[in-house]
C-alpha cells in the first residue's frame, strides 16, 4: 500500500470516526495536544486500524508514537 493512501484511510478515520477537524490534522501535529486524542480514543484507534489495516496496534509501541508524521510511519511499517 502506498504512503498516500495510508495517510488518506487514516485522516479517513480520525475525520469521520473521531470527530477530528481537516486543519487539525497535518504532519507535525502532535496527536494528544494538537490532534486532541485521548486514552479512551486510543481504544477506537486500535479497532478502526485493526479494521482498516489487518493488524493490531501494541501499545508499547504507540507510546513511542508523538506526531501525525510518526502514527503514519508506524502504520505503514506494519503493513509492507
Amino acid at each position: 500500500m502506498e504512503r498516500k493512501e495510508i495517510e488518506a484511510r487514516v485522516n479517513k478515520f480520525l475525520i469521520e470516526e473521531m470527530e477530528i477537524e481537516t486543519g487539525d490534522i497535518h504532519d507535525d501535529a502532535k496527536l494528544k495536544e494538537d490532534v486532541g486524542l485521548d486514552s479512551l480514543d486510543y481504544v477506537d484507534i486500535v479497532v478502526i486500524v485493526e479494521k482498516t489495516f489487518g493488524f493490531k496496534l501494541k501499545p508499547e509501541e504507540m507510546s513511542e508514537v508523538v506526531t501525525m508524521k510518526e502514527f503514519y510511519d508506524y502504520i505503514e511499517s506494519k503493513i509492507n
